[in-house]
């Protein structure tokens, strides 16, 4: 058979029945090989950076794997940052780039270039992906396609690339007679080193913790999500009755709606989800690897009251930032089987007076952003009565910017809702297609994108994609005429001189550009009014788009800055007020903060 329909046959019998691509030369082959099959489709979009996110997208529903491919040079250069958001985000995708036939590849000769658009794109990749080979031969070409979704799938989630030269795509190969990944010395080698079960002394010591504790708390990152353990965390949640706070790729592991949720933490947090990490005794830390953006500037006064035990597939995570009284290198739903086994027939403990504790700081310090203006929208409001109006299953995707924190503040997500967050790459430009790689993974459900003006803008192009297709998303773009969250930064740190977030910035009409798609669009100016439009436009079928107009001087608030500790958020509480609300000793004021 031909090598090309080889691979295709191998990405379908993956679970991959979609994949997101942009046509060029030196992928023809592959393509073509997809054109006559029923059982997989090509989701043609238009740029190779937005069917890297579309492939994220498809592989975070799914839960399996998200196929990409583009072609050679600029095709597959434009695909990095939609790889490397995998890589940090820990999603499992396959990238394809085409390359030049072998015999025009320079490799080692000292030449730049010698066939058109060659790019040795496996060097170029190598530091943002799992694993990624140049299939020379198209007798390698079933152990590398096996040892790719291997390692895509494996221990920590991430990319793979395979980049496979045109001449090996159309020769013809006989399956049976080719090389498996599955029966090699590598493949028995790799999974002695996986390493991905827990250490059931340290679980003991981790049942003695639960018992001594009075201020318990369970810490919910994105290895939850990533390890396929989100059941196995509500399981030992409604065990324990151990509240839980997020980062923000944790919010979609448990239902903001769950009695138990506590929201964000960190730099953009709730207030009252920083202040009850701030005074817990034991947190319990799953799948998180405690970046800047959790822990602040001082990780030496994260959580400082608290006995930690820190869960993370990679060991190179623990104790990096913030030292751990028991480090646990194995994954996060091993982990959570053997601690729900330890449960069965354990009395749960009484920590009613912590959980009123936690109440009085929600009801106390709720997240909103008054309007600058009156009549004005507030933004974190908007997002709590959007999330009212939404179903269960619906998926959400959030592009990244100050609308992102907004939404991760107050959208409250309900039973079999998901919620897709760029985190470690933050690339602007991620909504809108990870969104149709969210729709093809689960035909027919609603998808809701909540972008800004400026992050829409990056891949704006994609509503051609929505309509072509007939896709059921929902855009709302939160427009305040500026790169909001960068412009907030220099308001504080550079004396509001508003350089290319505001100087020098610009958009169009949305509801114009939408209109030209084919996309029914909308507006809203005013609180007023707003509910009834948001309940038009998710009751239509089909797609829409949603307009909102913002204050330019519009804040993400609270919001942690330098050298504070995660209670301690502006606009700064009255000393007196902190002091009375925590549990653990404040930290004395110096010149530049506290210590």
């Amino acid at each position: 058979m031909k090598c090309s329909d080889y691979v295709i046959d191998f990405i379908q019998k993956q679970g991959a029945s979609h994949v997101f691509e942009m046509i060029g030369g030196a992928i023809a082959h592959l393509l073509d090989s997809i054109h006559s099959r029923e059982d997989v489709q090509c989701v043609s979009m238009h740029h190779e950076q937005a069917a890297a996110f579309a492939a994220e997208g498809y592989a975070r529903i799914n839960g399996r794997i998200g196929v990409s491919m583009a072609t050679s040079g600029p095709g597959a250069l434009n695909m990095l940052t939609g790889i490397g958001s995998c890589y940090f985000d820990s999603v499992p995708c396959l990238f394809i780039t085409g390359q030049v036939n072998t015999y025009e590849y320079k490799f080692d000769k000292p030449v730049r270039q010698i066939g058109f658009q060659e790019t040795d794109i496996v060097s170029v990749v190598k530091p943002l992906v799992k694993y990624a080979e140049l299939v020379t031969t198209a007798d390698k070409m079933r152990y590398c396609l096996e040892k790719a979704i291997y390692m895509a799938q494996s221990g920590r989630p991430g990319p793979v690339l395979l980049d496979i030269p045109m001449n090996i795509q159309r020769a013809e190969i006989d399956p049976d007679q080719l090389e498996s990944f599955w029966d090699s010395e590598e493949y028995r080698s790799l999974q002695i080193n996986e390493g991905t079960t827990c250490d059931l002394i340290q679980l003991n010591e981790v049942m003695e913790l639960m018992a001594q504790s009075s201020r318990p708390l369970v810490l919910v990152g994105g290895g939850v999500r990533a390890g396929g353990a989100a059941e196995e965390l509500l399981t030992f949640v409604e065990a324990t009755g151990i509240p839980v706070v997020n980062s923000l790729m944790g919010l979609d592991a448990l239902p903001a709606v769950h009695p138990a949720s506590f929201g964000l933490i960190g730099s953009y947090g709730n207030r009252y989800s920083n202040l009850a990490l701030a005074n817990c005794d034991l947190v319990l830390i799953l799948g998180s690897r405690l970046d800047t953006r959790q822990t602040g500037t001082r990780p030496d006064t994260f959580a400082r009251g608290a006995r930690k035990v820190h869960v993370d597939i990679e060991s190179v995570e623990l104790n990096h930032k913030v030292k751990a009284d028991v480090a646990l290198s194995c994954g996060v739903k091993p982990f959570l089987i053997e601690m729900n086994k330890r449960l069965e027939g354990w009395e749960k403990k009484d920590i009613s007076a912590w959980i009123h504790n936690l109440e009085s700081y929600q009801k106390s310090y709720p997240t909103l952003s008054p309007p600058i203006e009156l009549g004005g929208i507030d933004p974190n409001l908007f997002m709590e009565k959007l999330s009212d109006l939404c179903k269960e299953d619906d998926i959400i995707c959030l592009d990244v910017g100050q609308h992102q924190m907004w939404a991760s503040q107050s959208f409250r997500l309900k039973k079999g809702q998901r919620l897709l967050n760029a985190g470690g790459m933050g690339a602007m430009g991620f909504g809108l297609p990870v969104a149709i790689g969210a729709s093809m993974a689960e035909p027919g459900k609603r998808v809701i994108v909540i972008a800004g003006d400026g992050g829409f803008q990056v891949n704006i192009q994609e509503l051609e994609t929505i309509f072509h297709l007939k896709l059921p998303i929902k855009i709302v773009v939160m427009n305040n005429n500026a790169l909001g969250m960068v412009r907030q930064f220099q308001d504080v740190y550079f004396n509001g001189r508003r350089q290319s977030t505001v100087t020098g910035y610009s958009c169009p009409n949305f509801v114009r550009i939408a209109e030209a798609y084919g996309i029914p669009a909308y507006l809203i100016d005013q609180a007023a009014g707003a509910e009834e439009v948001m309940q038009h436009v998710l009751a239509q079928d089909g797609s829409a788009l949603v307009e909102v107009k913002l204050h330019q001087g519009t804040l993400v608030n609270p919001k942690l800055v330098v050298n504070r500790p995660i209670e301690d958020m502006s606009p700064l509480l009255d000393r007196e007020e902190l002091k009375q609300r925590m549990v653990i000793e404040l930290l004395e004021e110096s010149e530049d903060g506290v210590e």
